[in-house]
């Protein structure tokens, strides 16, 4: 992972390489939306604008990815939907390959990105 901190980079350490190929291009889609950061947490990385718009954690060959929401969304790639108050959901997809990475994906990133700003 070319430029990524020491701490970003531990979480991809005993990882297979589909993980952070998966953490890649979903940089590359959110990047599009306009500057962020990356957060490293102990057990995840947060990704900001001004506030959290996604978290990222890794598992041994997939990642699981939460997303900001401002409703409810029923899709069968969501393996976890939690209202966290009033007008906000977290939304839970697992990523295995980076394909994963689509048009749908690219939607939810960016709704996800304009409420972190």
């Amino acid at each position: 992972m070319v430029g990524a901190s020491k701490a970003v980079q531990s979480h991809f350490r005993e990882k297979d390489a589909n993980v952070a190929a998966i953490y890649t291009a979903i940089l590359a889609v959110a990047r599009r939306f306009g500057p962020l950061r990356e957060d490293p947490k102990k057990t995840s990385i947060h990704l900001v604008r001004k506030t959290a718009f996604a978290g990222v954690a890794t598992q041994k060959s997939a990642l699981i990815l939460t997303l900001k929401s401002d409703r409810d969304v029923r899709n069968k790639r969501l393996r976890k939907r939690e209202q966290v108050s009033a007008n906000r959901w977290h939304l839970e997809i697992k990523l295995e390959t980076p394909d994963q990475v689509d048009g749908e994906l690219f939607g939810w990133l960016g709704r996800a990105y304009s409420l972190a700003g």
